[in-house]
């Protein structure tokens, strides 16, 4: 898939690169480009709605790491005790107890790991959500410059940047959010 975006981005940097020249020697039309980009990372990290969005997983993920932070701590502790008891134990018994801990320190490792994977989730749905909920102001500045396609910033190896549309849709966008909030 990367070596496809790859191909596509370099398809269409050197139709943007090579089209220009061409443009200007037949001296043609004022012609919108039919193909332009967007940052959808800076869309999220620089409008209102998706600045609210981040904030509160950035605060979820921060809450996760601290808890993260306290079980390392408390197990850290639990096998220090462990470890002082060794001496006093008999082989076997310390053996069960270290075995007890090791099943508690994988099964804390694992409801951990998947509290990550929620969270990693929920921001790829978030992500999604807020890209739909403004796909249509997106469209709007699609149908206005007369493109035809919308690609991904990331996506593209090399462009021209007339055609970025991101600054636009930034400022559309959160000028929408302040019309909703001020209703």
């Amino acid at each position: 898939m990367p070596v496809a975006r790859l191909v596509a981005g370099l398809v269409v940097g050197a139709s943007l690169w090579l089209g220009a020249p061409a443009s200007a020697q037949e001296g043609s039309f004022n012609i919108p480009p039919p193909i332009l980009t967007i940052d959808q990372d800076r869309l999220f990290a620089e409008t209102g709605p998706g600045e609210t969005v981040n904030a509160e997983l950035e605060s979820r993920a921060a809450a996760l790491a601290e808890e993260n932070t306290l079980i390392e701590a408390e197990l850290i502790e639990r096998e220090q005790a462990l470890t002082d008891q060794r001496p006093s134990l008999p082989p076997d018994e310390f053996r069960a107890l270290a075995d007890e801990f090791d099943v508690d320190v994988q099964r804390i490792r694992a409801e951990q790991d998947e509290k990550a994977r929620v969270l990693n989730r929920e921001r790829e749905t978030a992500r999604l959500n807020f890209v739909g909920d403004v796909a249509g102001i997106i469209s709007g500045i699609v149908r206005e410059r007369g493109a035809l396609v919308v690609l991904d910033r990331r996506d593209v190896f090399l462009s021209a940047d007339s055609i970025d549309i991101t600054n636009e849709a930034i400022v559309r966008i959160n000028e929408a959010a302040e019309e909703s909030v001020s209703e």
